[in-house]
């Protein structure tokens, strides 16, 4: 959720320059839908229950999603149609918060959330099913419906306690990120200054409690130490749920190449995301120059928002908007699997948690145009099948034999030990 940089948040809507993707032809279509077909495409990150939450009061039930969301007052990237569309076979539902509710406000938002996903796949019985493993993500596709997972965005939402933590996987969430756009108590963000260099005593306990019982550990939104220290001290495989490549853009949410060497050792697996400014170092320096000049013009012209805007609109006619397209999102496909090999990427779209998108992938019915791409270049229906979900599906399977090995071991405890050590 919000992937682009603090400063950034300073950015209102923002329109890209259009380019039309590539008309996808009928055979390349056929080949794409029989890859589907057989393979779950399982997408890391989609933010549409904060969406629902920030945009239409939570009101799942008197809000239609079955189709064209993306015309509702307030538009959506994602509705059961263009999922069905786009060949969906399982998505992570993101129940993110803001990084700043802390302690049991946070508990209790993130029960909330929860709860959001699960009166979403009620309101759409013939459209979602709630998955909790491996195996029920194949069981779902298979009967033409869409597995529904849920993902944690940040550490802080366990309020430092592990009960809470086991809570929630009772809920039915299958992965937590270590931390979201801020430090929290035992490890560091990527977009904060560092405060632990890694993880605290407390943060290694959290990694060996989600291995001990079959949470997976996400790593999107730490820093390096973190992401170094995480790997050090986890038995099952993880994940970067929506990360792109630092080698080809150094934006602090990417992964570096010494750690995606890490993350092959690991098995895991490196979820790419269709964000612009993660993407594109272009658009990256474009987004934080209009950042700075948003926040210029305001302080000039305090109190004269008409006269701020217009100063801001002739900046944005001598500065255009950047092209992105699908090609650049491939291109970190493709380094990641340079670097890694063809097991240990997959999709993290993190749609309607980004406030620009590539055209071609504007909603959840774009990944076919993500996969053209690929076939173009060369990629083997074995390889697509990897990255759509088989990747990921592999990482799960691992993540629920770490915990079936681990049955019978004692729970961590938080209650005596500080979180901070």
């Amino acid at each position: 959720m919000r992937n682009f940089l603090p400063l950034a948040g300073l950015i209102a809507a923002i329109v890209p320059v259009m380019v039309q993707a590539q008309p996808v032809d009928r055979t390349t279509q056929a080949r794409i839908e029989r890859v589907l077909q057989a393979t779950p495409l399982i997408d890391g990150h989609n933010d549409l229950p904060w969406e629902l939450r920030n945009r239409y009061g939570s009101r799942i039930e008197t809000t239609d999603l079955s189709k064209a969301s993306d015309r509702l007052p307030t538009p959506l990237m994602t509705d059961m149609a263009r999922l069905h569309a786009g060949h969906v076979g399982g998505q992570f539902w993101s129940v993110y918060i803001p990084a700043n509710v802390t302690g049991p406000a946070a508990i209790q938002m993130t029960i909330e959330q929860i709860d959001i996903v699960h009166r979403l796949a009620a309101r759409y019985p013939r459209d979602l099913e709630m998955a909790y493993t491996a195996a029920d993500i194949v069981r779902i596709h298979k009967a033409g419906r869409i597995a529904s997972l849920i993902g944690i965005e940040g550490g802080h939402q366990i309020g430092n306690n592990l009960a809470a933590l086991r809570q929630f996987y009772a809920l039915g969430a299958r992965y937590m990120t270590l931390a979201h756009f801020l430090n929290n108590d035992w490890a560091d963000s990527a977009t904060d200054d560092p405060a632990h260099h890694g993880l605290t005593n407390f943060g290694k306990q959290v990694v060996r409690e989600m291995n001990r019982i079959g949470m997976m550990v996400d790593l999107s939104h730490v820093s390096p130490e973190t992401m170094k220290a995480a790997l050090g001290v986890s038995t099952a495989p993880v994940i970067f749920s929506h990360s792109d490549a630092r080698a080809l853009n150094d934006h602090p949410r990417n992964v570096p190449d010494d750690v995606l060497k890490l993350v092959a050792a690991n098995g895991g697996v490196v979820m790419v995301n269709f964000y612009p400014a993660h993407l594109s170092p272009a658009y990256f320096a474009w987004a934080t120059d209009r950042a700075g000049e948003t926040a210029r013009t305001k302080a000039l012209y305090t109190g004269q928002p008409d006269r701020a805007k217009a100063a801001l609109g002739l900046w944005e006619k001598a500065h255009p908007v950047p092209v992105v397209t699908i090609a650049t999102v491939a291109d970190h496909i493709d380094h990641i699997v340079q670097i890694t090999g063809h097991d240990h990427v997959g999709i993290g779209g993190d749609l309607d948690g980004i406030e620009a998108t590539i055209p071609g992938l504007g909603g959840v019915d774009g990944y076919p145009n993500l996969f053209a791409e690929l076939i173009r270049r060369g990629w083997s229906d074995t390889d697509l099948a990897k990255l759509a979900g088989g990747n990921l599906l592999r990482v799960m399977r691992r993540v629920e034999e770490v915990a079936v090995a681990g049955r019978g071991a004692v729970p961590e405890m938080t209650e005596t030990q500080s979180v901070v050590d």
